[in-house]
């Protein structure tokens, strides 16, 4: 096999701000396997958050892919759960998802994975005052969105959700705190957002502080994503949260992500299909996980100021195939 990887930056159209700060463009490395002909691809998306940049990713695609040129696709991948999980071994993973279905003359998610044709998918409001934030979620809204996911800080959190929920009753409401929340009080602050109808709230305390929401009444849905990336957090995470955020940049890959979902099943927690800011590269490769979670974050491509050709299509809140 012949892996290569390439750094590319994607202008988006306009700033995304979460509660750790503001980006105007996506960075993602994409790795090609070329193989008896045929080329798969992967995608991912260098998360500082969780110690990785453009250089750090391409220099583990290195490192990995010198063990595993010599071996056939299959056994490379296996092969590959080896390496420690995160952006790299995610972007290989997902290549070698693509090479296989190529060598059975299917296109990726074929000849393995059935995917439902619509999929319904947030759309992302960012962080920002309440009349940017309302007037985002309204042009969404008016678009044809059934789910919106509402960046937050700590900062006025129940008026803007509250003007964002007056906008329409019937529209779902996910909000994902980034980890935001430790210094608030979440048992008052849950109780305010009930009226509200939130179907669920996203990671409101940091990685590492999950506890705190232990003896905290959960009226609303909780769901772990920084503090969810392997099979290896989810023995921890059962009394906090009811639901995990599955994201391929985090699991290291498709296969570890199948391997995560099955486990969490096992242990009563439902799930959310979500990304990094990427393009429909990588979004497709989520689509296993997608088509059976119960929440979809699967609008990267809609935030971006250019896709892959042949991406996939947006309208009215759904992802089509």
């Amino acid at each position: 096999m012949k892996i290569e990887a390439h750094h590319h930056s994607i202008k988006l159209t306009k700033p995304f701000t979460i509660s750790r700060g503001a980006r105007t463009h996506c960075e993602v490395v994409r790795v090609s396997i070329e193989y008896q002909g045929k080329l798969g691809q992967g995608e991912c998306t260098p998360y500082p958050r969780y110690g990785e940049s453009v250089e750090s990713v391409m220099a583990q695609i290195k490192e990995f892919s010198a063990h595993l040129v010599t071996k056939e696709p299959f056994e490379a991948r296996l092969a590959l759960q080896n390496y420690p999980a995160g952006a790299a071994r995610n972007a290989i993973d997902c290549a070698l998802w693509s090479l296989e279905s190529l060598l059975s003359d299917s296109q990726f998610p074929s000849p393995y994975f059935a995917i439902a044709p619509s999929i319904e998918t947030a759309m992302t409001v960012s962080v920002a005052d309440l009349n940017t934030m309302t007037s985002q979620a309204k042009q969404y809204i008016e678009e044809g969105a059934t789910l919106l996911k509402v960046k937050l800080d700590s900062e006025d959190v129940v008026n803007k959700i509250a003007a964002i929920r007056a906008l329409s009753s019937e529209v779902k409401i996910v909000i994902d705190a980034n980890e935001a929340w430790a210094s608030l009080d979440l048992e008052s602050l849950f109780e305010q957002l009930v009226p509200l109808k939130i179907t669920m709230i996203e990671q409101p305390v940091p990685s590492g502080q999950d506890a705190l929401l232990k003896g905290i009444p959960h009226p609303i849905t909780l769901c772990a994503d920084e503090s969810c990336h392997t099979r290896s957090e989810l023995d921890e995470l059962v009394d906090c949260y009811e639901m995990i955020n599955i994201k391929l940049d985090k699991t290291g890959g498709l296969t570890e992500a199948l391997a995560l979902e099955g486990r969490a099943r096992e242990l009563g927690l439902m799930i959310m299909s979500g990304c990094m800011l990427g393009t429909s590269m990588a979004m497709k490769a989520a689509l296993p996980i997608a088509t059976k979670a119960e929440v979809v974050d699967l609008d990267g491509p809609v935030l971006l100021g250019s896709d892959i050709d042949n991406g996939l299509s947006y309208k009215k809140g759904r992802l089509l195939l």
